[in-house]
């Protein structure tokens, strides 16, 4: 179809489109929980044991939906609640009246609850359709709970307390070489620190050129850390490089578990490490990298299990999980090709994997196959229990220039691309 002619038109079919993807949506869950019961007959045919049946599913629905294994599990959870206890939710997303978004909202806010109360706040929710009418994601989420508490005390209660047991900080990468620095903590606990650091705060700001939100944020660094000031934080950066963006290039150059950064900020983060008066302290490490295509290719080693040298090389060189469409952070180092079936601990024959898609490749009918494609590039196929391939290959190295391509070449193209 061709652009809307007029406001109204377009105004109309944004609204029809999303309609759409809800369908869409609706129409994903139904087919991943149909793969779900396929599965299970098939392999209660085969006579694998009930607590066994459907295991490494959720991994094989995220490469299907090209998502990590963690958003299949999520999906495959998800498709079950709908197709098997939610009728009227599903009834919903599938009629555009709730977007994908807005269901997982119910179906992650009844979890916890029995199916006889599920049911219920699925029926008081969503089988009127005008109870939907303008109710946003926040509003949505406050309807679930308040039906929660009075249907289920107890379970809410029950939550609280297994929720405290999940506490945890974790750090993901945020735009414009920032991070976000995140605690799941306790109602009382994460109250308290947020209240603790506001207060000092309000107590300080004015004394200098920084805004209250920036005061907050470097007195969180100083009190955990420990430090008078908050740049003066003794942690050691590792920087993968080229030696050309070492010596004043400007390709990008990458922080493991966090991205690529520009070649002037890696080089400041080195340079820094060689200050006398600083408690960071820099290392090199060489690693080497084909020039046919950038994939880093040796450092050294041979025994059953990856020694460290060799296991540090190969989370470097793929850098996240080589399950394709994952993206997960690297946490083993295992054999393409089994050690049992003669596969040797190279670097030819590691990859990183995350850890479930490293427990799910030794389920039945789940193959990993290294292949050369164009005389040296490594590539991985990973076949699904349905038959499936997916292509996988190592990410070429930070800074690398395919051969033939100068540095002028490579400004050239981006000017004209831009213009």
């Amino acid at each position: 179809m061709p652009a809307a002619e007029s406001e109204a038109d377009a105004a109309a079919r944004l609204t029809v489109l999303e309609e759409i993807k809800s369908a869409c949506a609706a129409a994903q869950a139904r087919e991943a929980a149909r793969l779900d019961e396929l599965r299970r007959a098939d392999e209660e045919l085969r006579g694998v044991p009930k607590a066994r049946q459907g295991r490494g599913l959720s991994a094989e629905v995220g490469i299907a939906r090209k998502a990590s294994s963690q958003k299949g599990s999520q999906y495959l959870g998800f498709a079950r609640a709908i197709q098997h206890e939610m009728p009227h939710t599903r009834d919903a997303l599938a009629s555009g009246r709730l977007t994908e978004w807005r269901a997982t909202i119910l179906v992650r806010e009844t979890a916890y609850l029995t199916r006889e109360t599920r049911e219920e706040i699925d029926r008081r929710v969503c089988a009127d359709p005008t109870t939907l009418d303008g109710v946003g994601d926040r509003q949505l989420e406050a309807l679930a709970k308040q039906h929660a508490y009075e249907l289920e005390p107890q379970a809410v209660v029950d939550r609280k307390a297994k929720a405290e047991k999940d506490r945890r900080v974790s750090v993901r990468p945020a735009p414009d070489l920032m991070t976000q620095l995140s605690a799941l903590l306790p109602m009382k606990q994460g109250i308290s620190v947020y209240a603790a650091l506001k207060r000092y705060a309000d107590s300080v700001v004015g004394a200098d050129d920084r805004s209250h939100a920036q005061i907050m944020a470097d007195t969180l660094v100083e009190r955990v850390t420990g430090q008078k000031s908050a740049d003066a934080v003794p942690v050691a950066v590792n920087v993968v490089m080229s030696a050309d963006t070492m010596l004043g290039g400007e390709k990008a150059a990458e922080v493991p578990g966090y991205g690529p950064i520009p070649a002037s900020i890696a080089r400041q983060l080195i340079s820094e490490g060689f200050d006398p008066d600083s408690e960071i302290a820099s290392t090199f490490r060489r690693l080497y990298a084909r020039p046919s295509d950038g994939t880093l290719v040796s450092m050294d080693a041979k025994s059953r299990c990856f020694p460290a040298a060799l296991a540090l090389f190969v989370a470097r060189r793929d850098r996240r999980c080589r399950v394709a469409y994952c993206n997960g952070h690297v946490e083993h180092i295992d054999h393409i090709l089994a050690h049992r079936s003669g596969g040797p601990t190279t670097a030819e024959n590691g990859e990183g994997l995350c850890r479930l898609h490293n427990l799910v490749k030794e389920l039945p009918g789940w193959k990993y196959r290294r292949r050369t494609e164009f005389g040296d590039i490594t590539v991985i196929d990973v076949i699904t229990p349905s038959g499936r391939e997916h292509r996988s290959t190592s990410p070429p190295a930070v800074g690398f220039r395919p051969a033939g391509e100068s540095a002028l070449e490579t400004e050239l193209a981006a000017l004209i691309n831009a213009a």
